[in-house]
């Protein structure tokens, strides 16, 4: 029989269904920093390949692997992709300031001399293409408005539309979107090569437009050899148009706020953050909330009451997991943030009201385990149960159980390692190491069970839906449910034909 997991959730974490990613940089490399912020409650990692040589995120990662191994955690990683991001080039002085009603022209070649107050460099040589007369073109998160008024060429005419710094290598978007280029560049695809190689357990494909561009990542992954979970970030507005598609193609889904606020503006995101939350959860796909959630910690060893808003808001409206950015990566605090982050959640949760409408579940289920899923939480709503054990190779029964976003905790049995990384990220999943290769559904149940009173996380008397499939070790097998209670002896009862 296993011993109890690394991945047994400690009394406070217990309480904790909703996860926390946490992007890594210079301020988490420190060993004692790393490991703060891991016992603080971080599920997945990120590593934004946007910034730095990709040697250093290699790095980070092994640090990630060695540091959960030490501390008993098991801790997913995910490789963010820069994708197509469309830059400024730089200036001869670093910065200039541009003033309202100002002509400043930018110049699509890849040979445009050090900008200034005249006019810089593109690196998107067919940015004179997807734009006209009358254009609104943001730069550095909007902080910049220009408005385009002639195309001549490879140069764009426009006129400053606000009084602003802007410096070297900063952001551009269309207002509305509208950009023609695919998500997946030819640094991606290295980068994808490099991500293959680590092992990554999640891979972040950036600006996506559409289904195809989900599938060229999974292609492009497979082809290296990886298997990890691909992660859409909506974050253009041709994303918005196509969302329920790109769901279907993807495994987990992210609402990246800043660059889709900047494109379809801040006063839609509310909106659109809960709708593709419920995209997400409909399509029985995870879903990540990000961008700026605490960013005052950057700075300030306390959140603002708006950003704890910001928190519990995405956790009511349903995420799995929501994530740090520079707060962690390159803040004063990092540790603190993601204490910080944990008790919102905590806090939040206690006021999600966990009201599932079976009558709008899902209709025409094609799998087994899907219906097996919906029945347990059907039986768990009903009849109290303290958990639900689920035996699990690949995370897709957990995956499906965690869709109904219930109150009651789902401990989620494999001896994969992969598996149990990529369930880290599922709200109200709990992943336990257990190989039960070798056991029947009977030994499994009894075995499983008594890890989790062994570890103080069910007691005598208490009810529990165990799910399995008749062939163990088979992916996407669970056909079984049994309603069993705990014994005085720690063992389950009422087995019936197991």
């Amino acid at each position: 029989m296993s011993s109890p997991s690394m991945t047994a959730p400690a009394a406070s974490e217990q309480r904790r269904h909703t996860r926390i990613v946490a992007t890594l940089g210079p301020a988490t490399d420190p060993p004692e920093v790393l490991e703060a912020v891991l016992r603080a409650g971080v599920d997945v990692v990120r590593l934004n390949f946007s910034h730095g040589d990709p040697s250093a995120q290699v790095a980070r990662g092994e640090a990630v692997r060695a540091m959960a191994a030490k501390i008993g955690r098991e801790v997913g990683i995910l490789a963010d992709l820069p994708g197509p991001k469309i830059r400024i080039e730089t200036f001869a002085d670093g910065k200039v300031q541009l003033k309202a009603g100002n002509r400043f022209d930018l110049v699509a070649r890849l040979d445009a001399p050090p900008g200034d107050v005249s006019q810089i460099g593109v690196s998107y040589l067919e940015l004179p293409g997807d734009v006209k007369p009358g254009d609104v073109l943001l730069l550095d998160d909007g902080l910049v408005q220009l408005q385009v008024d002639a195309v001549e060429g490879e140069r764009i005419v426009t006129t400053v539309l606000n009084d602003g710094v802007l410096s070297n290598r900063k952001g551009l978007n269309k207002q509305g979107g509208g950009l023609s280029l695919g998500a997946i560049t030819e640094r991606d695809r290295e980068l994808i090569a490099v991500a293959a190689g680590m092992q990554v357990d999640f891979i972040a494909v950036s600006f996506c437009r559409n289904a195809e561009d989900m599938h060229e990542a999974r292609r492009v992954a497979k082809a290296h050899g990886s298997s990890a979970a691909l992660v859409s970030k909506i974050e253009r507005a041709e994303a918005i148009e196509n969302l329920a598609e790109i769901v279907e193609a993807s495994d987990v889904v992210m609402v990246a706020r800043g660059d889709l606020g900047v494109e379809i503006g801040d006063a839609e995101l509310p909106g659109l953050q809960k709708k593709i939350i419920r995209e997400a959860v409909a399509r029985e796909k995870v879903v990540i909330t990000a961008t700026q959630m605490l960013q005052s910690m950057v700075d300030s060893p306390m959140p603002t009451r708006a950003e704890v808003l910001d928190v519990a808001n995405a956790v009511i409206d349903g995420t799995d997991a929501v994530m740090l950015s520079q707060e962690s990566a390159a803040g004063s605090w990092p540790a603190r943030a993601v204490e910080t982050m944990a008790r919102i959640c905590r806090g939040a949760e206690r006021q999600f009201a966990s009201d599932i409408d079976f009558e709008k579940a899902r209709r025409g289920l094609e799998r087994a385990d899907q219906a097996i899923a919906m029945a347990t939480m059907f039986l768990s709503e009903h009849i109290g149960v303290r958990a639900v054990v689920a035996m699990t190779e690949s995370g897709g029964t957990a995956r499906y159980l965690s869709r109904f976003r219930s109150a009651v905790p789902i401990y989620a049995f494999s001896h994969h390692a992969h598996a149990r990384r990529r369930m880290a990220l599922m709200r109200d999943v709990f992943p336990m190491d257990y190989d039960s290769r070798g056991q029947t559904p009977r030994e499994a149940a009894r075995g499983a069970i008594r890890l989790l009173v062994e570890a103080g996380l069910l007691a005598p008397g208490d009810r529990v839906v165990f799910t399995s499939g008749e062939h163990m070790q088979t992916h996407g097998a669970t056909n079984t449910l049994r309603l069993l209670e705990v014994g005085v002896d720690g063992y389950a009862t009422g087995l019936g034909e197991l």
